[in-house]
């Protein structure tokens, strides 16, 4: 790994460590937690036969942290949209929208470079719409896995889900994933496409 990939390590730990200190419920943290710890294993043991590009590894850290903070102080009681809720008189804590959001962007951004990396799609105008389609997919699964846990951990599952007795929780988050897929695809695949252009060059002169 190179010195950049060490620091975004180290960040990576000192946010997760923060986490654990004194969370809202350990076993909600553990949950919660334990994806982003899944996530980092599968990058480690995926390094050398697929390295990303900079940028995803920079928002994939982004969601982690994101993660964290939510793990730390359950979805529902983060301070800073607690302060939100009351000076624009919200009926709810919306970080776990933010969550939501991140949980479209960044699944976005690694489905858009594997596809076009690997050579997966022979048109590629049929990108946008293979990217939020899989990203919706994430997003539906990881509301059926709320679903799962909540029904197991009767006493958690609250917490877990983060409700805040809104009817239409599940609904918005997907909604709010979709979102994000969509704001990924319109502001940063221009990006993208530079360094994975910039990267076959370099492949190409070795």
């Amino acid at each position: 790994m190179e010195k950049k990939h060490w620091i975004f390590l180290v960040i990576f730990l000192i946010a997760g460590v923060w986490s654990g200190i004194n969370p809202y419920e350990t076993g909600l943290w553990f949950m919660e937690a334990g994806m982003c710890i899944a996530g980092v294993a599968i990058l480690a043991f995926t390094f050398k036969r697929f390295r990303f590009m900079d940028m995803a590894y920079v928002f994939i850290l982004i969601h982690f942290i994101i993660l964290f903070v939510g793990a730390h102080y359950s979805y529902a009681k983060v301070p800073l949209f607690d302060w939100i809720k009351e000076v624009f008189d919200q009926s709810r804590n919306n970080y776990d929208k933010v969550g939501h959001f991140a949980q479209g962007f960044i699944p976005a951004m690694i489905a858009r470079e594997l596809l076009i990396r690997l050579d997966v799609l022979k048109k590629r105008s049929w990108l946008p719409f293979i990217v939020v389609s899989i990203c919706l997919a994430i997003s539906a699964f990881y509301e059926l896995t709320e679903w799962w846990v909540g029904a197991l951990s009767a006493d958690g599952a609250e917490d877990f889900l983060g409700t805040q007795g809104y009817v239409w929780d599940t609904q918005s988050d997907m909604f709010c994933a979709m979102l994000g897929a969509i704001c990924m695809l319109i502001f940063f695949s221009k990006l993208q496409d530079k360094q994975i252009s910039k990267l076959a060059d370099r492949q190409i002169n070795k």
